[in-house]
């Protein structure tokens, strides 16, 4: 009987995570899937723009349009236009524009639309010389200020490395605390390895195969697509919660016996992805080195204060599953129960963008 009413009550845990957990499959991780908007410029004054609307957008129109536009400042001009004038949903348009001797420096450019929505915008200005400004939209923030200076990242020409590597360690910290997917596999791996010694192996071991993934992918050595490397990050998340609902008398498996092997591994593809992070923010002309040095360096500061901030609580979490069996697998169902949902969503995505 004891071990019906444990069975019954983990049925209904199981859907109960369901339940909670479905209604945000939605959920992105590492900017999946944003606008783009690619502005180059010409001649002075004059600037190519490439447009992309995510396919499936949230807040499209009924009529199956995009609702999201470019709004660029009142003087600019549309003097040329590809044959698809109006922008298509998840494809690509051109056009171009003359914004006159005032052209865009010091103007405000925003993407109309954003508001009530969960897409990001990233925007990308290249001037003539080679010098590019970068920015992220999205909702609450439908708007950047183009800096007046020509710029990268926020940085002067010139910028000294130290400032490089503060200002793009910022943006490592930021990417990886809005990597949900990235954390929900480190938050698996604290769960899955037992012993101070182990853990420091394991974590040490995604390190290093993030970051080496990362300086590959930068040196342009490995190029992989987007697409099937955030569905195979999600099936690695998969993989360790199904690893977790293993019982701990069953026999030991090689995700058991070496986590910092299974680490390094995965770890390689979860550097691929923040290279494509990266690549989103640009690199400055000079200091390109220190730029992917100081983003890697906020990654790692990140994903350390998150390991720190979850040891209290798993510890409390331990005690409480000693004492009551069932809850020991609510945190594999609810990983596993939101990677999957990306898993099918990226698989899907993928799926339609190739067809």
């Amino acid at each position: 009987m004891r071990n019906r009413g444990a069975q019954r009550l983990r049925h209904f845990v199981n859907l109960l995570v369901w339940a909670l957990l479905l209604p945000a499959s939605g959920a992105r991780a590492h900017s999946f899937d944003p606008a783009l908007l690619d502005l180059h410029e010409r001649a002075p004054g004059v600037f190519d723009v490439v447009w992309k609307a995510p396919p499936a957008m949230p807040g499209a129109s009924a009529a199956g349009g995009s609702a999201l536009l470019p709004d660029l400042p009142a003087h600019c001009r549309r003097v040329a236009a590809s044959a698809a004038a109006e922008p298509s949903d998840g494809e690509p348009v051109s056009w171009r524009v003359d914004c006159g001797p005032a052209g865009l420096r010091g103007e405000r450019l925003a993407v109309a639309g954003l508001d009530g929505t969960k897409v990001d915008a990233i925007v990308r200005i290249t001037w003539r010389d080679g010098q590019t400004v970068n920015g992220v939209l999205r909702s609450g923030a439908d708007e950047m200020l183009i800096p007046s200076a020509v710029t990268t990242r926020g940085l002067a020409a010139g910028a000294s490395s130290l400032v490089v590597v503060e200002r793009y360690g910022r943006a490592g910290v930021t990417c990886l605390l809005f990597g949900f997917d990235h954390l929900l596999f480190v938050l698996g791996l604290l769960l899955l390895v037992t012993g101070w010694g182990k853990l420091v192996k394991t974590i040490g071991a995604f390190t290093v195969g993030h970051s080496l993934a990362l300086a590959l992918a930068v040196l342009g050595m490995v190029t992989v697509p987007t697409a099937p490397v955030g569905a195979l990050i999600a099936l690695s998340i998969v993989l360790v919660a199904l690893e977790l609902t293993r019982p701990a008398e069953a026999a030991r498996t090689v995700s058991r016996r070496y986590p910092w092997a299974i680490a390094f591994a995965f770890g390689l593809l979860h550097g691929l992805r923040l290279a494509d992070a990266l690549a989103q923010i640009g690199l400055p002309a000079n200091g390109a080195a220190w730029a992917v040095l100081g983003f890697n360096l906020g990654v790692e500061v990140a994903q350390l204060a998150f390991v720190l901030a979850m040891l209290a609580p798993l510890a409390a979490w331990t005690r409480l599953a000693a004492r009551w069996t069932p809850v020991r697998f609510v945190p594999a169902y609810a990983i596993g129960t939101l990677a999957t949902a990306w898993v099918l969503e990226r698989i899907q995505q993928f799926w339609s963008h190739s067809v």
